[in-house]
Parts: structure tokens; C-alpha cells; sequence
């Protein structure tokens, strides 16, 4: 079986090239806007002679954290489950690809994966 690359190929690939970098610039202009409000707001402070509270800049960006839902992973492995059995189903059944239909067997071991794992519990629970 020889595979050939296409024009359609490299447009995907430069699609989602550009969909990545996009969305990464997107997200460095949001904070370096911030950091330029900030900034004027500090002169504006310094013009008055109005002390300057000490701000730590890097805590501004992280991430919240929120504890997970503990729902989220079992749904998920709903999807991916009915996804690789589904696919392996129509694989299956469709008579020029039926030696294809285990393609899809390792999805649906990650979607049976993330069912069996939720419904253990957290770990320190388990642990007990």
C-alpha cells in the first residue's frame, strides 16, 4: 500500500498551523494588554505621587484551581467507548473494509479505561 501526500494534506496541516499559533498569539496580546493597562495605571499613580501597592505580576495569569468534576472523565469515556464500538460496528459490516474493524479497539479501551477508573473513585479513597 503506497500513500501519497496531496495539496489537500498540506492545506489541513497549514489549517491547523495556523489555528494553533492564532490562538496562542490571541492569548499573548490578552495578557500583554493587561500588563499595558497596568503599567499606565502605575504611572498614572507615580504622576501623583500616590505609593505604588506591590502587585505580584505572575499569579495574575494562573489558573484557578477549581477541583475537578469528578463526572467529566466518565463521560468522556462514554463518548470514546460508543464512538470505538460504534466505528468498529460499521467497519465490521462494510464488506471492503471488514479486516479494519479492530482499527478502532484502542479507543474504546481508553473510553472502557476512564469508565472503570471513575467508577473506583479518587484515589485516596481507594487507597483506604
Amino acid at each position: 500500500m503506497s500513500q501519497s501526500n496531496s495539496i489537500g494534506d498540506a492545506i489541513i496541516v497549514c489549517a491547523l498551523t495556523v489555528g494553533v499559533l492564532g490562538y496562542l498569539y490571541l492569548k499573548f496580546r490578552e495578557k500583554q494588554r493587561y500588563l499595558d493597562i497596568l503599567h499606565a495605571e502605575r504611572l498614572a499613580a507615580i504622576d501623583k505621587d500616590v505609593p505604588l501597592p506591590e502587585l505580584p505580576i505572575e499569579p495574575l495569569f494562573a489558573r484557578t484551581s477549581n477541583p475537578p468534576d469528578p463526572h467529566v472523565a466518565s463521560m468522556i469515556g462514554v463518548v470514546l467507548l460508543c464512538f470505538g464500538v460504534g466505528s468498529m460496528i460499521m467497519l465490521w459490516l462494510m464488506p471492503a473494509m471488514r479486516n479494519l474493524w479492530p482499527a478502532p479497539l484502542p479507543v474504546a479501551f481508553i473510553g472502557g479505561g476512564l469508565i472503570f477508573a471513575s467508577a473506583m473513585g479518587p484515589r485516596a479513597e481507594r487507597g483506604r
